[in-house]
């Protein structure tokens, strides 16, 4: 027979907790029959908490045993914490894994093969795309983080702002050719400086940061990601500017 247990969780009109969730997901995925207990408002869940004296919910109980909260059922269950947010790659790769395919699909559909060329052209205009939209959802935020070691943004903060847009528009212009005698040197200019900036931040003064490559509130890490950044616009705008000649 399936062990028993009963979960007592927040499910108002206006909030399900998501540890609630999470806790009842566990419970069912490991075999236990649940007992499903809703506190529909914020009374109920803070009269709970009072009755029973404690200051979480939700609340397991296992066979009557209390187990306590989402972390420690996690224990009880030999799971371990969940994983904590730190410092991951995650997003960079994402983007960079999504972008690749994208190029790879496009330069299918428009030339009816795959073409190296046109593909690597391709993804770097939609990374800078897609990595200027990460920065372009929080300007203020960014701006925040990239100022700690762009060097152009440290002499002139408005900067920050304006590299987002170069980024994200150099990116729209690219995908067609678009005006690569004026994009091409600003993009260059601008990726050069970061490209810089980074190597110096990292790798000279050996600084612990955070990169703004994917926004204000990254958890990725300054370092060989966001020099590739600077280092794939630095060559599409050569490259662009080669085919101009």
């Amino acid at each position: 027979m399936k062990k028993k247990a009963d979960i007592y969780r927040m499910v108002t009109p206006d909030h399900l907790c998501p540890w609630g969730i999470k806790a009842l997901d566990l419970l069912k995925r490991n075999g236990f029959a649940v007992i499903d207990h809703h506190l529909e408002t914020m009374e109920a869940n803070e009269d709970y908490k009072k009755d029973h004296g404690v200051d979480e919910t939700p609340q397991i109980f296992i066979e009557g045993e209390r187990i306590g909260g989402y972390d420690a059922l996690r224990e009880h269950l030999s799971l371990g914490p969940d994983p904590k947010e730190g410092e991951t790659y995650q997003p960079v790769v994402a983007i960079f894994a999504v972008t690749f395919l994208m190029a790879l699909t496009t330069t299918w559909d428009m030339l009816g093969s795959l073409s190296i060329i046109r593909a690597a052209e391709l993804f770097i205009a939609f990374s800078m795309c897609a990595l200027g939209i990460q920065k372009l959802r929080d300007l203020k935020s960014y701006a925040t983080g990239f100022v700690q070691y762009d060097l152009l943004a440290q002499r002139y903060v408005p900067y920050a702002y304006v590299y987002a847009f170069i980024e994200a528009g150099g990116g729209i212009l690219m995908i067609a050719g678009l005006f690569s005698w004026i994009v091409a040197p600003i993009v260059l200019l601008a990726s050069s400086v970061g490209a810089i900036s980074v190597f110096k931040a990292v790798y000279v003064e050996k600084r612990d940061l955070k990169c703004a490559c994917v926004g204000g509130d990254s958890s990725v890490p300054l370092g060989f990601i966001s020099l590739t950044e600077n280092l794939m616009m630095m060559a599409m705008a050569i490259w662009m500017l080669v085919q101009g000649l």
